[in-house]
C-alpha cells in the first residue's frame, strides 16, 4: 500500500501547493464502507504530504520546520450524541443502528465545510470511543491548512445534506472492497473491543452490512477509486 499512499500524496501536493491565499483549501472526500481501511490511508496520505509538501514550495527557509499543511477530519465526530438517541421514539432500535445515516448529524458536518471555505478555519468534534460520545470542538482545521482530506462512511451518498456535502469536495474518493472482507475486518474490531463473538456476528449482520451496502453504491459518485488489499 506505500505506493499507493505515495501516490495520492504527490497527486495532491502539485494541486495544491500553488494555493498561497490562507483561505483556499483542497478538499478531498474519502468515502467507503467499514472495514475498507479510511482511517488508515487517510493518515498515511496526510504524513506523506506534510512531508512533501515543503520540498515543493520554496517558500519555506530550508532551517525552519515548516507547518503541517494536511491534516484529516473524520466523519465520527458528528455521530448523534447518545442522550439524542435515548430521545428518538425508539431508542433501542436507535442504539442498535447506530451507524446508520441517520445516526449523524450531516447538517453540522455541511456547516462546518462552508465555514472551513468561507472563513479558512474551523473547530470540529472528534469521537471519543471510550464514552461513546462526539468532543466538541477537538480538532481544530487552520489557516495553514492547505489540504483536508474528509473521511467517513456516507460522504459521497446522494440523498438530502449527504449530496450537499458531497458537493463541497474538489475530489471525491472511495475505497473499493469486497464486502465480505471488510465484514470479518470490522467483525474482528468487534470481537477485539470486548463483544462476545456471537454479538459481533449479530452487529454484522443487523447493522454492519445494510449500512455497507448502501455505502457501496455511492462509489459511483467517487472520481478515484481505491482498491482495498489484504496484506
Amino acid at each position: 500500500m506505500d505506493e499507493i499512499y505515495d501516490k495520492l500524496a504527490e497527486r495532491l501536493v502539485p494541486t495544491s501547493a500553488s494555493m498561497f491565499s490562507p483561505n483556499v483549501k483542497h478538499l478531498v472526500g474519502l468515502a467507503g464502507p467499514p472495514g475498507a481501511g479510511k482511517s488508515t490511508l487517510a493518515k498515511e496520505v496526510v504524513r506523506r504530504v506534510n512531508r512533501i509538501w515543503p520540498q515543493k514550495a520554496s517558500s519555506f527557509d530550508d532551517e525552519v520546520n515548516p507547518p503541517d499543511v494536511a491534516i484529516v477530519l473524520p466523519m465520527d465526530g458528528f455521530h448523534l450524541y447518545r442522550s439524542q438517541l435515548d430521545a428518538m421514539e425508539d431508542p433501542k432500535e436507535a442504539h442498535a443502528r447506530r451507524g446508520a445515516p441517520w445516526t449523524f448529524d450531516p447538517a453540522l458536518l455541511l456547516n462546518c465545510l462552508k465555514k472551513l471555505r468561507n472563513e479558512g478555519s474551523v473547530y470540529v468534534p472528534s469521537f471519543d470511543h471510550g464514552v461513546g460520545d462526539p468532543v466538541e470542538d477537538d480538532i481544530f482545521v487552520s489557516l495553514q491548512h492547505k489540504v483536508v482530506i474528509v473521511e467517513g462512511n456516507y460522504i459521497l451518498l446522494e440523498e438530502g445534506s449527504w449530496k450537499d456535502i458531497s458537493d463541497m469536495f474538489d475530489e471525491k474518493w472511495f475505497i473499493d472492497v469486497n464486502l465480505d472482507t471488510a465484514m470479518q475486518r470490522v467483525e474482528s474490531r468487534h470481537i477485539s473491543t470486548g463483544k462476545p463473538p456471537d454479538v459481533a456476528k449479530w452487529r454484522i449482520d443487523y447493522n454492519d452490512r445494510p449500512n455497507a451496502e448502501l455505502i457501496m453504491k455511492s462509489k459511483t459518485n467517487a472520481d478515484v477509486l481505491i482498491r482495498s488489499i489484504n496484506f
